[in-house]
């Protein structure tokens, strides 16, 4: 690849200043510039078709993540998620691939979808909630268009960022955990008299079929990830399926047994019509009544959630792409953060919650993809996905919670990037990635990683380090931490 390799940037300076190109290209090739990035239309069609075997699990996935009650006790339909998470997907990546010209496709982020679930949706409504993710999207191309998302970057520093996806894979992975039922809550004091917070299973013993599919279907995704298959959490998904609707069958077993969720049954056909019913259904009425500073806590999270990872994840994807130079910098860098960004607008609108680009993306670049016409087969696969939304409700819950617990190991990958000889940044790093899943908040993982590294870099004499910014959020967290006193001495209720 390397000798045939044309630097991107050339190429685009060419075909925008109308230079001469070689006779005999198709439109798509001169539109995509394919044989410019040393391509083919073949490579670029199966690198497109590879990301989106490899990412499609999102379809099935994200309604199980958005299935919780909001403040009002009100859920989301799981066919309307499904097809708002098709559709969003299908949508963000055709303009990633159209625009950006990248390799890089787009769905509803895991990390953003389980800050809406777990820490937006029980403050507000649902349609409060999708409303916020507009909100963020638009903050997050602001970033982009004033240039201070080079000001936030520098600031939070890299082993920082680090920690933020590590925690977030493992607080994935305890959702996973507990949707499946591996995991249980005591529902009793824990470390009073004995008691522990949560146990294994039902009275520390793995029990029933449900469980037992979601573990073989764990297994299922590592071994085929052992084995490089292309896709393996979809097909593992798949496979765990088949084994759960054998199991239903022979068994006897009825919805109930699946913990009242979906059952691996197929009771109408397997194609329909999309539901929009959620496109659209976004308000921003009611969003004050929760408080500004919890308002601005979400939105700083939402923003952390989405944006760093974006960051991370294009630039790492660009570099195996060979479309990055040597000191990392990719051309179009901005304007596929700003597609990122219009990602979260485009899912809140669309009832999907934030889209982001996902490191599956990989897996069509080891293909062969290098540019945005990969993106467009990718979008093409989640558009068929519309049709097909009654195959999800087939999907049970336990098994599509298997790739919470793999992408959550996924995510952990992280660590082999920190120096944890160095423990003014180890400490900090420790503290966010495991106060996330053990206090069950992204937020106050990230709080207390930010206030105890620049604390420990004052004591470490290196107050400076850490930059007037990051100096500035830690204030900022200290109040979140301190928001109950603080609410009661200004007798907010």
């Amino acid at each position: 690849m390397s000798d045939s390799k044309v630097a991107p940037e050339t190429s685009a300076e060419e075909a925008g200043s109308g230079s001469r190109v070689p006779a005999g290209r198709s439109w798509l090739d001169r539109y995509f510039h394919i044989s410019d990035r040393g391509s083919t239309l073949g490579r670029e069609v199966r690198g497109g078709i590879t990301t989106f075997m490899a990412m499609a699990y999102i379809v099935l996935l994200n309604p199980v993540i958005l299935s919780v009650p909001d403040a009002e006790k009100a859920t989301l339909d799981g066919g309307q998620v499904t097809t708002a998470t098709a559709f969003a997907a299908a949508a963000t990546t055709l303009v990633m691939g159209f625009i950006g010209n990248v390799p890089l496709a787009l769905a509803a982020g895991l990390s953003v979808s389980a800050v809406m679930a777990f820490q937006v949706a029980p403050e507000m409504t649902w349609a409060n909630a999708m409303g916020m993710c507009v909100i963020y999207g638009g903050i997050i191309i602001l970033l982009v268009v004033t240039g201070l998302r080079r000001l936030i970057m520098e600031a939070i520093p890299l082993a920082m960022k680090h920690a933020i996806t590590m925690g977030i894979g493992l607080f994935v992975c305890l959702i996973g955990l507990v949707q499946a039922g591996f995991v249980t809550s005591m529902g009793g004091p824990g470390g009073v008299a004995g008691e522990k917070p949560i146990q294994l299973g039902t009275a520390d013993m793995l029990t029933g079929w449900p469980v037992l599919c979601f573990s073989v279907t764990v297994l299922l995704i590592f071994m085929l990830q052992v084995r490089k298959v292309p896709g393996a959490i979809l097909l593992g998904i798949v496979g765990g399926t088949v084994l759960a609707a054998v199991v239903h069958q022979v068994f006897g077993l009825d919805k109930k047994d699946w913990g009242g969720r979906n059952a691996p049954e197929l009771t109408g056909s397997v194609v329909s019509t999309p539901d929009f019913g959620l496109l659209g259904n976004i308000s921003f009425d009611g969003i004050a009544d929760v408080g500004a500073v919890t308002v601005g806590v979400i939105v700083f999270t939402l923003v952390l959630a989405g944006f760093f990872d974006a960051m991370g994840t294009i630039i790492g994807i660009g570099q195996q792409a060979d479309l990055a130079d040597k000191e990392g910098r990719m051309p179009g860098l901005n304007k596929a953060l700003a597609i990122d960004g219009a990602g979260g607008v485009i899912g809140g609108v669309a009832g999907a919650s934030g889209q982001t680009v996902f490191v599956e993306s990989t897996a069509g670049v080891g293909d062969g993809a290098r540019t945005g016409f990969a993106s467009v087969v990718t979008g093409l696969g989640f558009t068929l996905c519309l049709f097909f939304t009654p195959l999800a409700q087939v999907i049970p819950t336990q098994v599509a919670a298997a790739a919470l617990v793999v992408i959550g190991s996924m995510m952990m990958t992280n660590a082999k990037h920190i120096d944890w000889n160095d423990p003014g940044t180890a400490i900090p790093v420790f503290l966010t990635t495991v106060i996330m899943p053990f206090a069950y908040s992204i937020t106050a993982g990230i709080a207390a990683g930010c206030i105890s590294y620049v604390v420990l870099k004052a004591v470490q004499g290196k107050w400076r380090e850490p930059g007037w910014l990051m100096w500035g959020l830690s204030l900022v967290f200290l109040v979140y931490f301190a928001l109950s006193p603080i609410e009661g001495w200004l007798g907010v209720k």
